[in-house]
């Protein structure tokens, strides 16, 4: 009789347990690294060609100190 009580209290699993609900990640881990590399090169890709396509300013004059004559040895 004590045995009978003994199951009926609780059934516990331990380790067999499984995880529900898990989400799917946007980007498999095994590409995330490069993914994330891409992502970086082009957006300094886009930065690079946005600044060198850009006018050139104007000239302006030189500072009143400034010596155009002096150069170095």
């Amino acid at each position: 009789m004590a045995n009978i009580k003994k199951d009926k209290q609780k059934l516990r699993k331990i380790g067999n347990t499984t995880v529900q609900n898990q989400k799917k990640p946007l980007i498999d881990p095994r590409y995330k690294n490069f993914v994330s590399t891409l992502v970086v090169v082009i957006i300094l890709l886009v930065f690079f060609i946005i600044n060198n396509t850009r006018e050139e300013p104007e000239q302006g004059p030189y500072p009143p100190y400034y010596k155009k004559d002096l150069q170095l040895p």
